[in-house]
């Protein structure tokens, strides 16, 4: 693997792995500083190859265009985890790469990652492996367990892949609507709040930590993020980011990582899962921070210092999903984007994504304010306008 010796200083080319949001904003911010960006990815219309310099349109597998990338780039990241992690290890034998494709491959499977997890000492929900006739014979058993979510190892994000299971009976039956594939069983714990914590570290081993983000799901999806989070206390701040840079320097980390973590009733603190790129609840340091996670992102992979991270005011980002397209009827309107503006402290960021779909990824909006309330208040007024559903806090 290559390791960073002397930044890499713009005009050089910097290479991304996903042509999606993320790695339309990481080119949008690589591209300010001065580099050229070069996008692989297989989709003709992908948003982040609309805006990059070159768009290799090839499968991630694709030799031929992975030596083309390796030849005209001087550093490579990835924009989702889900990108082959050979395909990463053989980019990092010609080309800095970060995060590298042994970390990514942690973040592949919750099996592996929950027990790096667990063996770095940070905690996480209790759970069993699916993973044979004998292992669910063994986890119906485990009553202790029960209720449990049923996970697929592999492949699961937003609300994908998951299984609620209420009781011991229901667990065949559950695993056989996930094909019997690879699953953990995790016990669903007294859930007070769920929390992110964001952080950069570099190839020196320096790290920098944002502000903790309280996240609000629906449907298994992200809505909003308020940060600072308003529920975490100093000292709750201070274990999750100090257990989210436990994992990092365990992995080697280099770029930006996310750690979600589950609150319980009773204080205490577990990992969810952690996201080795940046992320959805880090999108409010797009208008709220000195240096927003894209940019430190740019920084990490190009050996360049990291960025500072003070928030400058409170924030609150909204999700923006395809249903946002649609009347109550589903009939096809257009959003009142004019509406949504209407207050100066608000922020439209889309995605360049030409189908809205229901529950599809479409853009997000950041609302800030001199107080958290106040952005809050920006934001049910603009889901009001967009004919969303409910508030901040649901």
């Amino acid at each position: 693997m290559i390791r960073m010796t002397t930044a890499i200083t713009p005009p050089a080319t910097l290479g991304v792995l996903g042509g999606g949001q993320l790695g339309r904003m990481f080119a949008q911010a690589a591209q300010s500083m001065g580099y050229a960006v070069w996008v692989l990815d297989p989709d003709v219309n992908s948003p982040a190859g609309q805006l990059a310099n070159r768009h290799i349109c090839a499968a991630y597998d694709d030799k031929a265009a992975l030596q083309l990338l390796a030849d005209n780039c001087a550093g490579v990241t990835t924009e989702f985890e889900n990108v082959p992690a050979d395909v990463l290890l053989w980019l990092g034998e010609r080309v800095a790469v970060a995060p590298s494709g042994d970390a990514v491959a942690i973040a592949q499977n919750r099996v592996v990652e929950k027990t790096f997890i667990e063996q770095g000492g940070v905690a996480v929900a209790p759970y069993v492996v699916l993973d044979s006739p004998e292992a669910l014979r063994a986890a119906q058993a485990r009553v202790d367990l029960f209720p449990a979510i049923l996970k697929t190892a592999r492949m699961g994000y937003d609300g994908k892949g998951q299984v609620t299971v209420h009781a011991a009976a229901d667990l065949a039956g559950a695993w056989q609507s996930l094909n019997n594939v690879d699953c953990v069983l995790e016990q669903r714990l007294p859930l007070a709040f769920e929390v992110s914590a964001l952080l950069a570290r570099g190839w020196d081993g320096a790290v920098a930590h944002y502000a903790l983000a309280q996240n609000v799901h629906r449907g298994g999806i992200l809505h909003t993020s308020s940060v600072p989070a308003p529920s975490a206390d100093a000292a709750l701040v201070e274990r999750a980011q100090t257990a989210a840079a436990k994992i990092a320097q365990t992995m080697g980390y280099v770029g930006v990582l996310c750690v979600e973590f589950f609150i319980l009733t009773d204080g205490s603190l577990v990992v969810n899962e952690v996201a080795p790129r940046p992320h959805n609840s880090g999108h409010y340091t797009m208008n709220a921070c000195l240096t927003s996670q894209f940019e430190q992102q740019v920084r990490a992979l190009t050996g360049l210092p990291l960025g500072a991270t003070h928030q400058t005011s409170p924030c609150v980002m909204l999700n923006i999903l395809g249903d946002a397209w649609f009347d109550a009827q589903q009939n096809p309107r257009a959003p009142d984007w004019t509406g949504v503006l209407s207050e100066v402290d608000s922020f439209v960021h889309l995605y360049g994504k030409a189908e809205p779909k229901p529950a599809r990824k479409m853009g997000h909006v950041n609302f800030v304010g001199k107080r958290l309330e106040k952005a809050a208040l920006r934001c049910e007024a603009a889901m009001r306008v967009l004919g969303l559903q409910g508030g901040v806090n649901d």
